[in-house]
């Protein structure tokens, strides 16, 4: 008996420092990306500079890192799976995301949850894949996710991931630069990424520049506080630019309703809770400065579906949360989401057509 107790006692002890060691591992490896960091230009554009009173396209779309099929669902939103089904359904899912963004031909690119090297995404470049995909576009990738390997959920662990926002410009990018955005400090940062934005700088035949702005805001955490002064962060630097006599554009995946509300929008069924739904604080944008609103269509098209079930058209929770800010030196000439039905990623790619007034 008193053998039995002591080989318990000694796998009880061996797992308690595995555990500790593990624990140790994560916290030592964590370090956030600092702040007003100049990011590496891919220059392959050959257009020197935009032009006034032109129709430009751009589009927004965060491609989930490739994992998410219609049928997926995802643990974090209710759902069961952490990592992509296959290599090859990445690799598949990031194609459909090139051709659709070919078909649809902007001259600015935003992508968003774009994995460099992740055991979720079975270890896929999508950012290589995707560059590849428009080799007459100039590129910045920046990195907002760098983890430790994470052991949860302990059956199939999301693992050890790097992964980031990626701007593509048919411009030419005078310089690019990724700015941190607060997150929580308690135990959450090291499941949340390293939020930031980028701004890529073009110049605009005036002697002005288009500030490109690429930003992936917090969805999951409970502090408001947090969420504040991250819109605020944003906001403080888009108005700085503007007052520069700058054009303002940014677009991306802002984790907030873009709509009065996008339950009621889309006929969702709110007898769940989904709590991660807050609305965009529109109210307090600067003066300036204003959500690109949607032209009209005669059916509205959700950018993002959750994932505690599978996809299914007009049962599924959905939402807008994906779009565009502008200044009001940009004019928005027409905008909509594009009907993909979460085909390759759980949300639909945004387009947005302006010009850059005189």
């Amino acid at each position: 008996m008193k053998r039995k107790i002591k080989i318990l006692l000694s796998m009880l002890s061996i797992l308690m420092i595995i555990i500790l060691a593990y624990v140790g591992y994560v916290y030592f490896s964590y370090s956030r990306i600092t702040d007003e960091l100049a990011v590496k230009i891919v220059q392959k554009a050959e257009i020197n500079q935009a032009s006034t009173n032109k129709a430009y396209k751009i589009t927004t779309f965060n491609v989930g890192y490739g994992s998410y099929t219609p049928d997926y669902t995802f643990f974090m939103d209710g759902g069961k799976q952490s990592k992509a089904v296959s290599k090859e359904s990445v690799i598949d899912n990031i194609s459909g995301v090139n051709e659709l963004t070919k078909k649809l031909a902007p001259d600015f690119a935003l992508f968003q949850e774009v994995d460099k090297q992740a055991t979720r995404s079975h270890s896929v470049d999508e950012v290589l894949q995707i560059n590849q995909a428009f080799p007459n576009y100039s590129s910045v990738f920046a990195t907002n996710y760098d983890s430790a390997f994470l052991m949860y959920p302990v059956l199939d662990p999301i693992g050890k991931s790097k992964s980031g926002i990626l701007t593509l410009s048919n411009n030419k990018i005078e310089t690019s630069t990724r700015y941190s955005l607060p997150i929580e400090t308690n135990f959450n940062k090291f499941f949340d990424l390293d939020r930031a934005f980028t701004v890529s700088k073009i110049p605009v035949e005036n002697g002005k520049y288009l500030m490109l702005y690429n930003v992936h805001l917090s969805a999951y955490i409970k502090d408001e506080k947090i969420q504040n002064e991250q819109v605020h962060k944003l906001f403080d630097h888009m108005e700085n630019e503007y007052k520069k006599g700058n054009y303002v554009v940014c677009g991306g995946d802002f984790n907030h309703d873009l709509l009065n509300s996008s339950s009621e929008t889309f006929k969702n069924d709110t007898t769940a809770e989904y709590t991660w739904l807050q609305p965009f604080p529109k109210k307090e944008l600067p003066e300036n400065l204003q959500v690109a609103a949607l032209s009209e269509r005669k059916t509205p098209v959700p950018s993002v579906r959750n994932l505690d079930k599978p996809y299914k058209k007009g049962e599924s929770f959905v939402a807008l949360i994906d779009g565009f800010i502008i200044s009001d030196n940009v004019e928005n000439i027409d905008g909509k989401v594009i009907d993909a039905e979460f085909k390759n990623s759980d949300h639909n790619p945004v387009e947005m057509t302006f010009k850059l007034k005189k």
